[in-house]
């Protein structure tokens, strides 16, 4: 594997390698993470990495761009294929870098500096760029925010009373940690109440949506952004979806508005995906995230463990560890030794810092893609709790550890001709 940079760069090589030992022996659990197809990942490694491609497909800055032109109208074609609904015509932008920077391009598009826009906010399961004051979000803009219930789930009622008082220009709806499904209806009709734009921040749930396992935001909804490579299983990236009458703004605030060249590698990896997950068996798998995710959750619940709003409608939950003597990140720490990968996250009403937390996030997709099921699902839950009941027990840990390695070879990373994902 990779004899060129073992050759070349043997340091990175090493780390390449340790990195790939990683993730075939251990339990991927980050909600945001995913495990992308061979395919995929040779359409990143292609030389399209060498061109320039700065415009758009047929009014490109450099000469030589046919071929990246092809692939990428293939990217966009099967990304509006993927999410378009009855009666609602959109337009697809595949250049932004990431989630972050789709949502930059497109603040840039719909807000002046200064402008008023309304979010979830971050301890409360929103994300980053939802108007946190260390992001530009929230240091170019005014964010104000609304939140969820004690029940944990989104207050309806809070969002039309900060609408109403604030008269936001734009509201976003999406999150980064909600495990319930969003109404984008109910937001639209706030949005028309109080004159506002709406935007969906689609990143977590996109693979679901494409899929029809949750509502579409379309066509409540103005601007609609959107990952790669969480349950869409792509490469890492970002994409923007618009109503036709807004994509000339958009076009122009990815490039040149916050932007240069597009990165054509991955562009050409988002086509690949996209085409993926436009197969049936990406529905299969979607209804295997969701019913890994709920058989987890319910598990969890059983063995005693709160989580925020009780449980789960996609794929990932949120363990809520305030009245737990371990913090999210004594948490994280301690499930990662045993091999089962997690991140610390905030949780409604969080009482300790941004660097500690109160919550573990979990998720199924990456787990799911290796062809783990409800069963695998629950044992892997009662290894959560066996590990957060008795975190000092190094008998616990040796079993668990013992256990998630004998799992991880029972459904091999990559292997054979399957791969990860569609089969190439």
């Amino acid at each position: 594997m990779f004899p060129n940079l073992q050759s070349e760069d043997p340091e990175v090589y090493a780390s390449v390698m340790a990195e790939v030992n990683r993730q075939q022996h251990d339990l991927e659990l980050i909600a945001s993470e995913n495990h992308a197809s061979l395919a995929v990942m040779e359409a990143m490694g292609s030389p399209l990495t060498n061109k320039y491609a700065e415009g758009l497909p047929g009014a490109r800055y450099y000469g030589g761009c046919e071929n990246v032109d092809v692939v990428e109208n293939l990217a966009r074609a099967r990304a509006r294929k993927l999410f378009m609904v009855e009666g609602c015509d959109i337009g697809v932008n595949v250049q932004p870098h990431s989630g972050a920077s789709a949502n930059a391009a497109v603040f840039l598009a719909l807000l002046k500096p200064g402008d008023t826009f309304l979010g979830l906010d971050l301890s409360h399961g929103g994300h980053l760029t939802h108007g946190s004051p260390v992001n530009s979000s929230g240091r170019l803009y005014r964010p104000v925010h609304y939140h969820v219930r004690p029940d944990g789930w989104l207050d309806m009622d809070e969002v039309r009373a900060v609408a109403l008082a604030e008269r936001p220009k734009l509201i976003v709806c999406g999150a980064s940690a909600y495990p319930r499904i969003i109404d984008f209806a109910a937001f639209k009709a706030i949005a028309d109440e109080v004159g506002a734009l709406l935007m969906a921040d689609i990143a977590h749930i996109a693979g679901l949506v494409a899929v029809g396992l949750h509502p579409s935001p379309f066509p409540h909804c103005d601007v609609v952004t959107t990952t790669t490579h969480k349950t869409l299983r792509g490469p890492r990236g970002g994409l923007i979806l618009a109503k036709r009458d807004q994509m000339k703004a958009m076009n122009s605030a990815v490039f040149p508005g916050s932007q240069g060249g597009p990165l054509m590698h991955v562009i050409a990896a988002k086509a690949v995906a996209f085409n993926e997950a436009l197969q049936p068996s990406f529905r299969s798998y979607q209804e295997q995230v969701l019913a890994n995710a709920k058989a987890m959750a319910a598990r969890l619940v059983a063995r005693g463990h709160s989580l925020v709003s009780g449980g789960t409608d996609n794929h990932l939950m949120l363990i809520d560890l305030s009245e737990h003597p371990l913090s999210g990140k004594d948490g994280e720490l301690l499930l990662g030794k045993a091999g089962i990968t997690v991140n610390k996250n905030t949780v409604p009403g969080e009482r300790r810092s941004p660097m500690v937390t109160s919550g573990v996030r979990v998720g199924t997709p990456a787990m799911t893609t290796r062809g783990m099921g409800v069963a695998e699902s629950e044992q892997i839950a009662d290894w959560i709790a066996d590990l957060l009941a008795s975190p000092e027990d190094a008998d616990v840990h040796a079993r668990v550890r013992a256990g998630v390695s004998a799992l991880c070879a029972a459904f091999p990373l990559y292997g054979g001709a399957h791969g990860a994902g569609p089969s190439a």
